[in-house]
């Protein structure tokens, strides 16, 4: 459904399913953040609660963390809100 690394594709490779209506606009970037937030803030709390580490450990290593999972999650969000709006046939989808 994307090619390169947020690009939605003109066609589906699989059906031809046209595409080209599909807008997730900022969806996908809210979805990513409440979810990486909330994984980040409960970490956060467990490990100054079980390890009381140094302050710079905790935020490169939640830092690193948490942009690397934001990065990996945002493509997958972004499927995700398209696939919803293909399955209420929202935007366009399934009106050929």
């Amino acid at each position: 459904m994307l090619h390169s690394y947020l690009k939605v594709n003109h066609a589906c490779d699989e059906c031809g399913q046209d595409l080209t209506h599909s807008r997730a606009d900022d969806g996908p970037a809210y979805l990513t953040i409440l979810v990486v937030c909330h994984i980040a803030g409960f970490v956060l709390h467990w490990v100054y609660a079980n390890f009381s580490p140094e302050p710079l450990f905790v935020a490169l290593g939640i830092g690193m963390s948490t942009i690397v999972l934001a990065l990996f999650l945002l493509p997958r969000m972004k499927g995700l809100i398209i696939g919803v709006q293909w399955a209420k046939r929202m935007h366009g989808f399934g009106q050929s």
